[in-house]
């Protein structure tokens, strides 16, 4: 009866305001041509890549006229998006997958320290063998890490932020393909007051728009 007086009350989405491009979102879901997977996986460190991946949430990072979207699934992978000038689908500029290769919690501040003024930035960084070559110029032998602040929503719409000094390398592959490598030393305020770091390490290969098939 009160409904009928006042009016129904409209329901709110809790995912209506999280990061969409290309129609990824929360929810969704997408594939990578298999054929592609078929065909590089044997040279790249990660191993039984699916190609059906389901989205499970989603991060976006601004950086001043370029926009990173992350949107994580349920294979240990997260699809980036780049978008240069504008946040539709016309402005992306890159797509990659990468796979969590590890994570490493990091407790101690001198270590962190230590990560950040002379590990990630390297000319070239070592991974199971093999040398990726750092992707981003710098007029001296070491690159500061690059800072990103990401906010991430999950299924439900709740969303936190983390400070991210990142790095990014690759390595040719067949076909004039490459296999890269992100770096990224992660730190997080936590509810408690305390913050966590960790370095996550993760291994991707570039997707063109014909090796993935996005469903809304």
């Amino acid at each position: 009866m009160f409904s009928k007086i006042f009016g129904k009350k409209e329901e709110v989405n809790p995912l209506e305001n999280t990061p969409s491009i290309m129609g990824l979102r929360i929810g969704g879901s997408f594939d990578v041509d298999p054929l592609l997977l078929r065909l590089t996986e044997s040279e790249l460190i990660v191993s039984g890549c699916s190609p059906t991946q389901i989205i499970q949430a989603a991060g976006i990072v601004d950086l001043d006229g370029t926009w990173v979207y992350r949107f994580y699934t349920d294979d240990e992978a997260f699809l980036q998006v780049i978008a240069e000038g504008g946040q539709n689908d016309e402005h992306v500029v890159d797509v990659k997958l990468f796979h969590f290769y590890d994570t490493l919690e990091i407790a101690d501040k001198a270590i962190w320290d230590e990560i950040l003024s002379k590990k990630i930035g390297t000319p070239t960084y070592d991974l199971e063998s093999q040398t990726f070559e750092r992707v981003w110029t710098s007029a001296s032998e070491y690159h500061n890490p690059v800072h990103m602040a990401e906010k991430t929503f999950d299924e439900t719409g709740e969303s936190s932020e983390t400070d991210q000094f990142t790095m990014l390398f690759e390595r040719p592959i067949s076909g004039n393909n490459t296999e890269s490598l992100f770096i990224s030393a992660e730190e997080k305020l936590e509810e408690a007051g305390y913050l966590s770091r960790c370095l996550v390490i993760s291994t991707g290969i570039t997707l063109s728009a014909a090796q993935i098939t996005i469903h809304g």
